[in-house]
């Protein structure tokens, strides 16, 4: 489960970003009861266009970021980005210990924000494959993961805690110490263990990532999930917003719990999928599992119930995730892998600044509960689409034999029966 931490290189990056995953998971706590509480008493709708301006350089910038990836150090735009990033930070800290933040200024540096984001997201995702061996790059995509929703798991509650204690100013001052510590570590990795590939022997062009993937039937199906996931299943920031405080008339300790609740189900989503090879099946049950998680949570009678489903919803929508990028990750060549990694980048965000205004909107107008049916309905489709065209591409047919003790699939002549055999398929 952890063998990449035997790498040390991947133990120092590691260190530095569970360091910068929990200041930036306390941050959007914070940044986001600033503008639902604080700035417009309530508004859902302009949470959801602050979320859209922060995604939108993503759909813009991140294909010719990832072309950059694939010819310069991905390591010098990391941190270069997480120097924007650090400042961003800094300055809405100070606008709000001194009472001069107002709405028109999140929306700014909201967008300088997601510029350095796109840039950053495809050169960490490509950078993993140069701190590990070939072998251990699905453990360590996975482990990656696991830093990210360990954070999930502490940060939003400890967030909540601290907008209580201290105020969200002191909480995204916490943030900018974070990534000074990451900064640091990336500076400490040493380059001459680096795992690194020799450049495209011809220049890195964007439509030649695309035309890679066009002929790839496996990574289409697999970047159509991560963009439906990304997409229509990711606006927690929203929907537990207006859940916690609206339709339960919660305050910012029980909003950041339901981050952290959720956090539980996405870390064992993280660690199961650090001890085990990528595979479709499990893309599939993850994606059956959130589904009906969430459909469950829209009709969630009391907080109490709608909060101890977030740990099925983490589950399934981080194991959905993880399991995708990793066989991404590790069928792609490594000339290629900026490319397409920024593809996966630009899917699985580039749809929030289309969708999260929508979902702020249904908030306003049907209520609370219909942002997180949204998902469930969203996702529930893709399923069925997704299954189905497997099903008929690969000539899959399920046959249940209950006389057998536990199922596995076998192909039987261009079929899949399911058998109690060892799976080849």
């Amino acid at each position: 489960m952890f063998a990449s931490l035997a790498v040390p290189n991947y133990r120092i990056y590691f260190s530095g970003s569970l360091m910068t995953n929990m200041g930036q998971w306390m941050a959007r706590t914070a940044q986001s009861w600033l503008v639902l509480v604080i700035l417009t008493h309530g508004n859902a709708a302009m949470l959801g266009w602050v979320m859209a301006v922060n995604f939108a350089p993503i759909l813009l910038i991140t294909p010719w970021a990832g072309a950059l990836a694939d010819r310069m150090s991905k390591r010098r735009i990391m941190v270069a980005a997480q120097i924007v990033l650090a400042i961003d930070a800094a300055i809405l800290s100070a606008l709000v210990l001194t009472g001069a933040v107002k709405l028109w200024m999140v929306f700014v540096l909201s967008v300088m924000d997601g510029i350095a984001g796109a840039f950053y997201s495809p050169a960490a995702q490509a950078f993993v494959s140069e701190l590990v061996p070939r072998k251990n790059l699905p453990n360590a995509v996975s482990l990656n993961s696991a830093s990210f929703n360990g954070a999930r798991l502490l940060g939003p509650g400890l967030g909540g805690l601290l907008i209580a204690a201290v105020g969200v100013g002191w909480v995204m001052a916490i943030d900018v110490v974070c990534f000074i510590g990451f900064i640091t570590t990336l500076l400490f990795i040493k380059a001459e263990r680096l795992y690194t590939s020799p450049p495209p022997a011809e220049k890195a062009r964007v439509r030649d990532g695309v035309r890679y993937v066009r002929r790839r039937p496996d990574l289409v199906i697999l970047l159509a999930i991560g963009f439906m996931m990304g997409t229509f299943g990711f606006n927690f920031n929203i929907s537990d917003a207006v859940m916690a405080t609206q339709a339960f008339g919660k305050g910012s300790g029980e909003y950041g719990l339901l981050g952290s609740l959720m956090g539980i189900g996405s870390m064992a989503a993280a660690l199961g999928s650090a001890r085990r090879r990528p595979r479709l099946r499990w893309v599939e049950l993850a994606l059956l599992v959130y589904s009906v998680s969430m459909g469950l949570s829209a009709l969630a009678p009391n907080y109490a119930t709608f909060a101890v489903l977030k740990i099925f919803v983490g589950w399934g929508a981080i194991s959905t995730l993880i399991t995708a990028n990793a066989m991404v990750q590790t069928s792609v060549t490594p000339q290629m892998r900026g490319r397409v990694m920024s593809l996966w980048a630009t899917l699985v965000m580039g749809g929030t600044p289309f969708v999260s205004p929508i979902v702020g909107w249904i908030g306003n107008a049907v209520g609370p509960r219909a942002t997180v049916a949204w998902g469930a309905i969203s996702l529930g489709i893709t399923f069925i689409v997704i299954t189905a065209v497997i099903m008929h591409n690969d000539k899959i047919r399920v046959v249940f034999d209950p006389s057998k003790r536990a199922p596995w699939l076998r192909q039987v002549r261009g079929k899949v029966t399911i058998d109690y055999v060892q799976q080849t398929k």
